[in-house]
């Protein structure tokens, strides 16, 4: 691809908004990704223990927040205590930055219309408080932004629950690309399947009909081409900036 950041723009996810500048899955990452001109943004969501949907990925908070426990081993109210810092990352300069509400999320997309945002069911809430009491909390949600969401999981079973309940697209998430074969996966049948970019098979990707293909991580442009000219459709990045710059033609190259 040699075009413009706005053709780079349609082949590109903003993972967990735009790590590389900011802490993943808060409003500053998720802003930054969208002002730099991302299109396709993914978050992930769990629930605090009194079943608030908040953004968070690890199954722990100690990476992101120096924290012991889990995000449901708190409340909301214990949750915004927290700062997201990622200090591996970023050391002590980010210092103000909270844990956001699926709401809060939900307002901020809505004032980018032109935005696709992919909401990943985490599994840790999924199996702490069952596939019924997420949907229930989390769907309404999105209600405001319901036409610009796709739900997305590594439980087949919950995404199947959205299928039967609601209009949402779905996308099943899984490691290596051979499991888009499963049976659970075929019976789905998702709008997007989302699989580890390493994974793939050499040469042209049999993508099957009428599914579209995401994968993840890559902050290599090179790479992010590659796979687009063989049959993915968007690549998720954590450096979601550089990517479009260096992939319309832009120079630079991701880095902290």
């Amino acid at each position: 691809m040699s075009g413009t950041v706005s053709e780079a723009a349609d082949h590109l996810v903003a993972h967990r908004g735009y790590p590389l500048r900011f802490p993943e899955n808060t409003l500053p990452s998720v802003l930054a990704a969208l002002e730099a001109g991302a299109r396709f943004v993914e978050v992930d969501v769990q629930l605090s223990r009194d079943g608030i949907p908040v953004l968070f990925h690890d199954r722990d908070l100690h990476r992101l927040c120096d924290e012991g426990g889990a995000v449901h081993d708190y409340t909301l109210q214990q949750l915004q205590t927290f700062r997201v810092r990622d200090r591996a990352r970023f050391g002590d300069r980010f210092t103000d930055i909270g844990i956001p509400t699926l709401r809060e999320l939900a307002a901020v997309i809505r004032e980018w219309p032109g935005t696709t945002l992919f909401v990943e069911l985490k599994r840790i809430s999924l199996q702490r408080f069952g596939n019924e009491k997420v949907l229930a909390v989390v769907l309404p949600e999105l209600a405001p932004i319901a036409a610009q969401c796709v739900i997305i999981s590594y439980a087949s079973d919950a995404l199947q629950e959205v299928s039967d309940h609601s209009d949402y697209p779905v996308g099943m998430v899984f490691e290596n690309w051979a499991d888009h074969a499963r049976s659970d996966i075929r019976t789905l049948a998702p709008a997007w399947l989302l699989c580890d970019i390493g994974t793939l098979p050499a040469g042209n990707i049999p993508v099957p009909s009428g599914r579209r293909l995401a994968v993840f991580e890559c902050t290599d442009p090179r790479q992010a081409l590659d796979v687009l000219e063989r049959g993915v459709d968007l690549v998720e990045t954590f450096a979601i900036g550089e990517m479009l710059s260096r992939m319309s033609g832009g120079g630079g190259s991701p880095g902290t």
